[in-house]
């Protein structure tokens, strides 16, 4: 390969590892705004962030690619020939043993960051957008259970609780000390079923509270009395019910109905 291949290829790498993975990046998340499944990844609230970075990054990427083809590795580093006046010989012998190797470790770092991010912006094209899952909901059950980052402005004790979600209830039945001023109060909740912590006494509605991405994704799980055979684990049901209070304080859902239903366009909790 001729040194000016060489060099046109890197020149070609160096703005794929650039502009271009930015590129493919920005045109995906402008669709699945779009589309409105980038509340998938992201809350509502960081979406048109998102979206505008997005349309910044993009213009910026296409005005890169005015520029002539490894000019934006050209930094100018002609400072002159003020190292003829010396003798370069011992320099030159010292820098062909320590610089080669550290090249050496550079080139293939660059090389396998580029095949890991360019295998990301890959799978992002070709995979569907899709939900966090039922097993991921489960393992994070109990990390964080007395209060949920999306639910930090629920004044317990208020008397309206219609607006309540399945984080807010999580954060009430985990952290109130008066269980006693929700019994009967009136839920309509959706979530997906998993196993109860009381064997075989019921099951719990779960869902997956996010506050700015599904990184910080939280697991919000209430206790239903609901026979386990019923439902499969991972299946969205809509369940209309009461708050009860046990003798002990424990608080419960009790269901007058429960309907399957498909899981929602938009999975999660805020």
């Amino acid at each position: 390969m001729s040194e000016q291949t060489a060099t046109r290829a890197r020149a070609l790498g160096t703005r794929w590892l650039g502009v271009g993975l930015a590129a493919v990046i920005s045109v995906v998340t402008l669709g699945l705004g779009i589309t409105g499944r980038l509340n998938l990844y992201i809350s509502p609230e960081s979406v048109w962030f998102a979206c505008t970075a997005a349309v910044v990054t993009l213009a910026g990427a296409i005005w890169s690619c005015t520029l002539p083809l490894g000019e934006e590795g050209d930094h100018g580093h002609d400072h002159g020939h003020a190292s003829d006046a010396s003798d370069p010989s011992d320099d030159a012998d010292h820098g062909s043993t320590t610089a080669s190797p550290r090249r050496t470790l550079a080139g293939v770092g660059a090389a396998a960051g580029g095949v890991i991010a360019t295998g990301v912006v890959v799978a992002a094209l070709m995979l569907p957008p899709a939900s966090l899952s039922v097993e991921l909901a489960m393992s994070r059950a109990g990390e964080q259970s007395a209060l949920f980052a999306g639910a930090d402005t629920v004044a317990l004790g208020v008397a309206d609780t219609s607006t309540f979600g399945v984080g807010d209830w999580a954060s009430v039945f985990n952290a109130s000390t008066n269980t006693a001023a929700y019994d009967g109060a009136p839920v309509t909740l959706t979530g997906f079923v998993t196993p109860g912590s009381s064997g075989d006494d019921g099951v719990n509605l779960t869902r997956l509270v996010i506050t700015h991405c599904v990184i910080d994704a939280q697991t919000a799980a209430l206790p239903v009395a609901v026979d386990p055979d019923d439902y499969a684990t991972g299946q969205w049901v809509e369940i209309t019910g009461t708050v009860r209070a046990d003798a002990d304080g424990e608080l419960r859902i009790e269901p007058t109905d429960v309907v399957a239903i498909d899981e929602p366009g938009d999975p999660y909790e805020y």
